[in-house]
């Protein structure tokens, strides 16, 4: 399975349980990333976009 199709199976589970529960985990994941910069997101995105 590829890098591309295992975020986008994240994705797509993640926003399963955004709309099951009412806390948005989506939203509070986005808004770590932007502000803390972690190292696993910057390269999770050089690997998406490498090819």
């Amino acid at each position: 399975m590829t890098l591309r199709t295992q975020s986008l199976i994240y994705l797509v589970g993640l926003s399963i349980v955004d709309a099951v529960i009412p806390i948005p985990i989506v939203g509070l994941i986005l808004i770590f990333v932007i502000l803390q910069k972690p190292p696993w997101f910057q390269k999770l995105v050089y690997e998406l976009y490498e090819a």
